[in-house]
């Protein structure tokens, strides 16, 4: 089995070569302001060691103090700092580590030339320390694009709460297909990817979009559902209104539910309405039996059924969100300073970016199954 300090010790030349090497580095922790003077501390390379094999391991891992972190790192002879010399090193630490899980993020990011690039994208939260309850100004969001059939995270952000979810938040790849579920159906940053050079493909609620049929009218969604009920399947154009610009021009496919899966459905919603003290719709409830999908994909290159394969996809970006997690135990950060508690988050984000690899190419965990690719209609792009 492969353990975390055994990567950073045993291993380590290979990590800093993989970071770029010594005098990237170097290079990097001064202009993110991380590593200034040598002082105890040699270079931005033990720096860095430092902080992946005493703060992410001991630490936040071990449930270590900072004196005890200083002074075990003092015993092996890796840096002889004291407790508040260390804290002030960590606090500046997370512009580097940020700018370090991205070059990582880079470097392992597939070519969208070989057929269709498909991103996942979703957030997940992170607890602030001292958090009680699940309020949303206690936590950190940890924003994702996972790039399939790779299934390695292409795109990761760190925001408090207020960093909302927004469907172009990753940067747009030319040729991507960007997958979301009813958090990212937001026309304006759908027209963003579109404009970039992918496609889109996201659920909507049956009301949280504003539809329009193709002289810009309003279009009734849930007519269209009823009268598509007998084949199970509603694909047409559509269009979706914005603010100030206007309307996307995009594809409506609509999946009728297993009537199992409909009648679960629609007893959530109902549970859901009681829970908030509402009274469910009687569209509300209609709508539950359906995955309602918009989309840029062309129905010439992607049927109906094929939009639905797609869109299940989505739920690896979860799986991958637990994997995350799980590899290092990222968990509630130690510290209630912000700068120290994000350099705690993206520590533990670095090292599992490191980790990662080495557990696929020795099969520690069981083989994923391929991953279908996308295809493109016609020539690809350039």
């Amino acid at each position: 089995m492969i353990h975390a300090s055994s990567l950073v010790t045993d291993d380590w030349d290979a990590i800093v070569a993989r970071l770029g090497g010594a005098e990237a580095l170097e290079t990097g922790a001064r202009l993110q302001g991380a590593f200034l003077r040598p002082r105890k501390i040699r270079s931005a390379v033990d720096l860095l060691r430092f902080t992946l094999v005493r703060f992410t391991l001991a630490y936040c891992l071990g449930e270590m103090g900072l004196r005890l972190t200083a002074a075990w790192g003092a015993a092996l002879g890796l840096a002889d700092v004291s407790n508040v010399a260390l804290l002030g090193r960590l606090r500046n630490m997370e512009p580097w580590l940020a700018r370090l899980v991205g070059e990582t993020l880079q470097a392992e990011q597939p070519a969208a030339a070989q057929g269709r690039l498909i991103r996942v994208v979703d957030a997940t939260t992170v607890p602030q320390a001292g958090a009680k309850g699940s309020g949303a100004q206690r936590l950190w969001r940890l924003h994702g694009a996972l790039d399939l059939p790779g299934e390695r995270f292409g795109f990761i952000e760190l925001t408090d709460a207020g960093g909302g979810e927004r469907f172009d938040r990753a940067p747009v790849i030319k040729g991507e297909i960007r997958i979301g579920d009813c958090a990212y159906a937001q026309p304006n940053r759908l027209a963003a990817v579109l404009d970039g050079g992918g496609d889109v493909l996201v659920r909507a609620g049956w009301n949280n979009l504003r539809w329009l049929d193709a002289q810009a009218d309003p279009f009734d969604l849930i007519a269209a559902l009823r009268a598509g009920e007998e084949r199970g399947v509603v694909d047409r154009p559509i269009r979706v209104g914005r603010t100030g610009a206007p309307p996307l021009a995009l594809r409506l496919v609509a999946l009728a539910k297993p009537p199992e899966a409909a009648q679960e459905a629609r007893c959530k919603a109902r549970q859901a309405a009681r829970k908030g003290g509402h009274q469910i719709t009687p569209e509300t409830l209609y709508a539950a039996g359906w995955v309602i999908l918009v989309t840029s994909l062309s129905a010439d290159c992607f049927s109906s059924q094929d939009v639905g394969a797609l869109y299940r996809l989505r739920w690896r970006v979860e799986l991958a969100f637990k994997r995350l997690k799980s590899l290092v135990g990222l968990k509630e950060p130690p510290a209630k300073d912000p700068r120290l508690a994000k350099a705690h988050v993206l520590a533990h984000l670095l090292i599992a970016l490191l980790i990662e690899p080495r557990v696929e190419v020795l099969e520690v965990s069981p083989p994923r199954a391929p991953a279908s690719r996308g295809r493109w209609c016609g020539a690809p792009p350039d």
